[in-house]
């Protein structure tokens, strides 16, 4: 008389995580290799298990998504505590000791940017600095030999 494997079996096999195999359950449930792989042929375990690890994996995701969200707004709501206290202190302090309250606000708006997907820095070249680098490059002379490209001077 051959032992019957247990409906619960691939709940078994699922369960062992990255070192599942057929043997470890046929193991577990004292039947042979050969009729746990019959048994998970049967119910297609192979494909139940990728359908199962797919939906873990987009649950995380959403999850994930979930927390990243939470953590942007909490450190929103940090940065314009210090914003507001910032200008509260620039308010109240004079000019020479407001110093450090504008290194809060500044240091508040960069990464207030940052959460907004912004850059932190302007990296942007203005068209007037591209003009004057220009410029100073047209200017410069084209002799390295120190000689001036002034016209001789006359007796």
């Amino acid at each position: 008389m051959t032992k019957r494997i247990p409906p619960e079996a691939f709940d078994h096999y699922v369960s062992l995580g990255p070192s599942r195999s057929y043997k470890a359950v046929a193991s577990h449930y004292k039947v042979t290799k050969r009729g746990i792989t019959k048994r998970a042929n049967i119910e297609r375990w192979q494909e139940r298990l990728a359908e199962i690890e797919r939906q873990a994996r987009e649950r995380g995701d959403v999850k994930l998504v979930d927390v990243i969200e939470e953590m942007r707004e909490r450190h929103l709501k940090i940065i314009r505590a210090i914003q507001s206290k910032a200008l509260d202190a620039l308010r109240a302090l004079p000019v020479d000791s407001a110093m450090n309250a504008v290194r809060s606000l500044d240091l508040a708006m960069r990464n207030e940017r940052l959460l907004h997907g912004e850059p932190s820095e302007r990296t942007a070249v203005s068209i007037e600095d591209t003009i004057r680098k220009e410029y100073e490059t047209w200017m410069e002379t084209g002799d390295d030999d120190g000689s001036d490209d002034q016209a001789p001077e006359q007796e």
